[in-house]
């Protein structure tokens, strides 16, 4: 129960982390990021922006009044009051009062209240005019109006700078997680040995990243292929060896009854088997028939044993086959079958002899033993592309589709009741296999419409 709990809340965690996408990380990061920044810089330059705006409305503020001040100079104390008047009569926006020794109001625009002006100079500007009179000129814009203006065009422009802001960390986190989620994704195929694609090319870490997983993906998919294709033979070579050990174990213990039956029928002197002579040569035979077929499972399993020191040499074709048919005329003789043989001479390869005498010899014998008597049994050679193709063709015989591909294993006979007939052990092509697989040569045994026809292919000098 507490292992499914925590597998639970694993799985809980990883979903939560799926919703949570790197995408939303990352835009999210960014953009409390680059807000952060933003308000920072406000703050920071807030002050130094409302300093800017006063000057600035200072300086239009002399600049406005600045022939008012010049005419009331020029007046030298005379009739102030009537040029103050004469100037608001021909700019009656502006707002401003004059007085006397800094206390009395000796002009005041009908548009401002002496007394109830701000005391600030963030929209006032003084000028003293000949140590007597003081011109106050009032802006008719005050310092809250103008400060909250420019509070208003700042969030304006705070907004215009976050809308880009949060559309550059959108834009952004959009480039640094595309890839990052194409390899999450490409992961998760090769975890569940899926077709992964190549990365899609990009020039920077990230792309590099991807190329060197697909690389790695590609060159772990080959190892795994070749892991599965050694298990697979490991596992076909052990069934091989079950059945091989089994089928051998069966085949010698059926002669081996035989022989125990004879010898006890023998010390019993019982009926017929009170002619020792003949029995001992019965069992002699049978003993002989073991002995063959020891020697052939011995060479069977030399041959899988992969510990063949090959010694490969030039080989005359034709003298090769020629050394072998003396072995197999008597027995063709006796059969009543004909051997014909049409090699060209001079018609060299590249084998192991001994290896090549005892697969030509299983391919021979196993040609006479399954000819029908009359038949005939071809040998000749074809050369093509630096190679000689040998051909062994029985006559008059066919092999069911089928029962072809089982002929190379160990103790396969077509026929059961031919092992006493012919002495066939059933070894004869599992030989011829195996020595043929140890020099890598190509062969194959195939129906075709004159016979069943065996080929190899050995390599030209």
């Amino acid at each position: 129960m507490e292992c499914r709990s925590r597998r639970k809340t694993v799985r809980r965690k990883n979903v939560k982390l799926k919703k949570r996408g790197i995408f939303i990380k990352v835009f999210t990061y960014t953009a409390i990021l680059l807000v952060i920044l933003v308000c920072v810089t406000v703050a920071l330059f807030s002050r130094q922006f409302l300093a800017f705006y006063s000057t600035s409305r200072m300086q239009q503020l002399n600049f406005a009044y600045q022939d008012l001040y010049v005419q009331l100079q020029k007046n030298n104390g005379g009739d102030i009051v009537g040029v103050a008047r004469e100037f608001y009569k021909n700019n009656q926006s502006f707002s401003f009062y004059i007085k006397e020794n800094d206390d009395l109001v000796i002009f005041s625009t009908p548009n401002i209240d002496p007394d109830n002006v701000p005391d600030t100079n963030n929209f006032r500007v003084i000028m003293t005019i000949d140590q007597r009179y003081t011109l106050y000129a009032i802006s008719r814009e005050t310092a809250a109006t103008g400060y909250g203006g420019l509070v208003s065009r700042s969030l304006i422009a705070l907004v215009c700078i976050l809308a880009l802001s949060l559309a550059g960390a959108y834009i952004f986190a959009r480039r640094i997680t595309t890839p990052i989620k194409w390899l999450a994704a490409a992961t998760k195929k090769m975890a569940d040995r899926e077709d992964v694609p190549p990365a899609p090319r990009r020039n920077d870490e990230l792309g590099e990243l991807a190329t060197d997983v697909h690389v790695m993906y590609e060159q772990l998919k080959a190892t795994i292929a070749e892991l599965e294709d050694e298990v697979l033979r490991e596992r076909e070579m052990e069934e091989t060896q079950r059945h091989f050990f089994s089928a051998a174990s069966h085949e010698l213990k059926t002669p081996v009854a035989a022989i125990s039956v004879l010898l006890e029928g023998m010390l019993e002197n019982v009926g017929d088997y009170k002619n020792h002579n003949k029995y001992l040569r019965e069992c002699l035979k049978l003993v002989d028939a073991q002995s063959a077929m020891i020697r052939e499972i011995i060479e069977i399993v030399g041959l899988n044993d992969g510990k063949i020191v090959l010694n490969i040499e030039k080989i005359d074709l034709g003298l090769a086959v020629d050394a072998l048919l003396p072995s197999f005329q008597t027995l063709a003789d006796a059969n009543g079958q004909r051997i014909d043989v049409h090699i060209a001479p001079c018609q060299t390869c590249l084998a192991d002899e001994k290896m090549l005498h005892k697969a030509l010899s299983n391919v021979l014998l196993n040609a006479v033993q399954n000819t029908p008597s009359g038949g005939e049994i071809r040998i000749w050679s074809e050369s093509y592309a630096d190679q000689h193709r040998l051909c062994v063709l029985n006559t008059g015989v066919g092999i069911d589709p089928a029962v072809l591909p089982k002929l190379f294993e160990p103790f396969y006979r077509m026929d059961r009741t031919r092992r006493g007939k012919n002495g066939n052990s059933g070894l004869g092509l599992t030989i011829v296999k195996k020595a043929l697989d140890a020099m890598n040569m190509e062969f194959s045994l195939d129906n075709t419409d004159g016979g069943v026809l065996f080929w190899v292919d050995l390599p030209e000098i």
